[in-house]
């Protein structure tokens, strides 16, 4: 769908919008969060942001943004019904135009509010979600209910249209975006990179692969390790930078991996890192390793941001953010022998100064040209303002709603408050 941009000057009032999303965690969805309530501000909107809190509420905060803490990461039928009554308040006392939902659980409670106070609905589509089972499917479905529908990548678009009923008028795809402030090589120096080198404990001396992944299995921190056990030399040091929160267990199995594979002392797991942008650049090339595809991947694109090469798995976002023997490879998830020739490829094409230099450049402006985070902030801000020239028309729920609500194991009187507010008998 094509967004026509309003001329700014044929309506005085401010344009609130209220995001909501489950926390403020550090990820790809926050960070898009924080960056799009920025853009907001300086494009003369209110921006407001609900979520049960998190790292980056200070963020938002220093920039003077108002972020209101509601238990949206709460997922039972009865938070989600005590939501809706908590946005419709804010919607209220803050006048509120848009609300703008990224998450599942907080767009049913989104999906009511805006119904019952009358305020526009855009709704970002994430993720593939998991499609097994009819209440699945329903529940995912809530994600498609937006008046604007918001694809993060071709791929998602693809997805959405495959596996759900959408009005093609409706649905936009917006690419993510990367900080070409913060991600930018212009900004290193000396002193900075030392003291990383020094917290992480990185060796100068050895190319170094990176792959910053949270420690879940389907990211593929396995796969890597069984591709670096096959190199017939051991001339690189690999830092694999991931929480293991929730996934202790996970972490163990890989360090068991590392020693089983001879890998002690070339492969490092980390939980954090202090600075991305200069963990970037001390990396020779990162890798996405992921076994299912990703709605998009934005390591791949700050990496290339940074001049860096990716090796990624060949499914998913990454068809689009890498070009491949330009700026990274791409290899089939779970092809060992595939990725360990890959590998054994960039190590030694980036030991030559001339191919590495080359690299970079068309690394970085790649990310220039199509990734900036203001085509993202730019095209999205363009949508609520197309928005505002229409009346709020929110596409009906029809039978979805009453399936979701009679499969939900919660009480007759839940059963009923969700069935008045969609205006289906009790």
């Amino acid at each position: 769908m094509a967004i026509r941009r309003k001329n700014s000057t044929a309506n005085t009032k401010k344009v609130t919008v209220l995001q909501l999303l489950p926390s403020l965690q550090s990820g790809g969805v926050e960070r898009g969060t924080v960056e799009m309530a920025i853009a907001m501000k300086e494009r003369g909107m209110i921006p407001l942001v609900a979520s049960s809190g998190g790292s980056l509420v200070r963020q938002l905060e220093q920039a003077g943004i108002t972020h209101i803490t509601l238990p949206l990461n709460r997922k039972t039928p009865w938070n989600i019904y005590t939501n809706i009554r908590h946005i419709e308040r804010i919607v209220q006392e803050h006048n509120v135009d848009i609300i703008h939902v990224r998450s599942r659980a907080p767009a049913w409670s989104a999906y009511y509010a805006a119904k019952n106070a009358g305020c526009h609905l855009v709704t970002t589509f994430h993720g593939t979600y998991n499609l097994e089972g009819r209440f699945k499917k329903h529940y995912n479905a809530i994600m498609t209910k937006g008046e604007r529908v918001i694809a993060i990548s071709e791929f998602i678009e693809r997805h959405i249209k495959d596996h759900y009923s959408i009005d093609p008028e409706r649905l936009v795809m917006i690419p993510r975006g990367v900080d070409l402030e913060t991600f930018d090589v212009n900004h290193m120096t000396e002193a900075r990179l030392m003291r990383l080198f020094h917290y992480l404990k990185i060796p100068s001396e050895l190319p170094v692969i990176l792959m910053p992944a949270r420690l879940t299995r389907w990211k593929g921190h396995s796969f890597l390790l069984e591709g670096l056990k096959k190199l017939p030399h051991r001339n690189f040091f690999c830092l694999i930078i991931g929480d293991d929160k929730n996934h202790s267990s996970y972490r163990e199995e890989l360090e068991e991996m590392i020693r089983e594979y001879d890998l002690v002392g070339n492969v490092r797991i980390v939980k954090h890192t202090y600075d991305m942008a200069a963990t970037y650049h001390v990396a020779s090339f990162v890798a996405c390793m992921s076994l299912e595809p990703e709605a998009f991947g934005r390591v791949a694109i700050e990496a290339q941001a940074m001049g860096k090469p990716v090796i990624a798995t060949n499914h998913g976002g990454f068809l689009e953010t890498i070009l491949p023997g330009r700026t990274g490879w791409l290899v089939t998830p779970g092809d060992v022998e595939a990725l360990t020739e890959t590998l054994d490829i960039a190590l030694a094409a980036l030991k030559r100064p001339a191919a590495r230099l080359e690299m970079a450049e068309e690394c970085i402006a790649h990310a220039k040209e199509q990734f900036p985070i203001t085509k993202m902030t730019e095209a999205t801000l363009d949508v609520y303002e197309e928005l505002m020239e229409h009346p709020v028309n929110l596409p009906p729920l029809k039978e979805d709603a009453v399936l979701q609500v009679e499969a939900l194991p919660v009480t007759k009187l839940v059963k009923r408050k969700f069935m008045r507010v969609n205006g289906a008998a009790s």
